[in-house]
């Protein structure tokens, strides 16, 4: 069976944020990269909400946009009180784009074929969010406190992965 790589995965390899090798970004591309890519699985996740008939999927699906809404909510609060402008970037930029063609692919899907490829969108999502978080965002983010709100938020990634690739398995 042939995979395909997610769109967001996708950009995020191809504009070198899950790579070592990127350009480092400064602390206000790092905010608005986090804020894109919270909005992005915030609206995949409102999706299947609507979509799936899946008590399951559905029960991920709302965990999903709760928690992505809380970490882009803490992430407003701090670049308000440090005064900092989240500044729009090419990866800001490419994640809501291919956020919207991830939407686009998955609104012309239904039923079981929608929370598979929904699924595993997820999976392959938070796993590159997380190399990005590693090897890019945390090491890369100079202000202590944003630093600070980026590992705070690591582990609710970490679950959000495990939970999406045992809901995978369920799926297959």
């Amino acid at each position: 069976m042939k995979k395909s790589i997610p769109l967001l995965l996708s950009f995020l390899l191809s504009a070198g944020l899950a790579s070592a090798h990127a350009a480092a970004p400064n602390d206000a591309e790092i905010a608005a990269i986090v804020v894109a890519a919270n909005a992005v699985d915030i609206d995949a996740g409102k999706l299947a909400q609507s979509k799936t008939s899946s008590k399951t999927v559905r029960a991920f699906a709302e965990r999903m946009v709760a928690d992505h809404t809380s970490v882009n909510q803490q992430a407003a609060a701090l670049v308000q009180k440090l005064n900092v402008t989240p500044s729009e970037n090419d990866t800001s930029k490419g994640l809501k784009k291919d956020g919207g063609a991830t939407l686009a692919k998955l609104k012309g899907m239904s039923g079981k074929a929608f929370d598979k490829a929904y699924v595993d969108n997820e999976v392959a999502y938070h796993q590159t969010v997380l190399d990005a978080l590693d090897k890019t965002l945390i090491p890369n983010a100079a202000n202590a406190e944003l630093k600070a709100l980026l590992v705070k938020v690591r582990p609710a990634f970490v679950a959000h992965l495990e939970h999406a690739k045992h809901l995978q398995g369920e799926l297959k």
